[in-house]
């Protein structure tokens, strides 16, 4: 590794959080830490729980649905966690944000973003959460937002073991179909296709409601 190359690497602490989530890959404990991580990831952490999804499958393509099924009741499990911080420890009696959400603004997403998730719950309530998701945008700001907003909890369920689901068991069925080559496809067109297939989802459902 070349001086530059160190340099890049302690510069990007994202980088060396995604390589030691890698490591777990090769551990006996590898599918404890897949569920630790997807529950994490639902409420607080920055790592995509994928990244070590794939590299299970990967390792042993015959459990990859198991591994699905393990990475998406810790991503619900964690996504529950986000709602009870939201409606818990989000806000005083008085309505005003409290220092874990402040922090929370300053270090994980903007207050204009948590905002803009009130609206969209408003808007689209079940596919906010659907949309979130499934696709790349970041699962925890509407986990949260869900508690502090008063989201109801069976929708809220329903929405995160359905979108949850759809996107890790779709991620272990290409990967135990296709084997190691799909990896590439995977991260360099998987999130796109998410975004396409939401919205195309969606949009058939609101044409639905408006012939009907």
């Amino acid at each position: 590794m070349t001086t530059e190359s160190i340099a890049i690497e302690k510069r990007n602490p994202i980088r060396r959080l995604y390589d030691w989530v890698l490591g777990w890959s090769d551990s006996r404990w590898g599918e404890a830490a897949l569920f630790v991580l997807a529950f994490a990831e639902s409420s607080f952490f920055p790592v995509p729980p994928d990244v070590l999804l794939i590299a299970l499958c990967l390792g042993r393509p015959k459990r990859a649905l198991r591994y699905a099924l393990i990475c998406t009741a810790g991503s619900v499990t964690g996504a529950l966690g986000g709602y009870a911080i939201g409606y818990f420890l989000w806000q005083t009696t008085a309505g005003d944000y409290t220092g874990l959400a402040h922090w929370c603004f300053a270090h994980i997403f903007p207050l204009d973003s948590f905002l803009e998730v009130q609206r969209m719950f408003e808007q689209y309530n079940f596919w906010a959460i659907f949309t979130a998701g499934f696709t790349p945008i970041p699962f925890k700001l509407f986990t949260i937002a869900g508690g502090v907003f008063h989201i109801g909890v069976p929708m809220f369920f329903l929405a995160s073991v359905v979108s949850r689901g759809l996107r890790f068991f779709l991620i272990a069925w290409l990967i135990r179909r296709f084997g190691p080559p799909i990896r590439i496809f995977i991260d360099r067109y998987f999130n796109a296709l998410a975004l396409a297939f939401t919205v195309v989802l969606i949009g058939a459902f609101v044409l639905v409601k408006f012939l009907l």
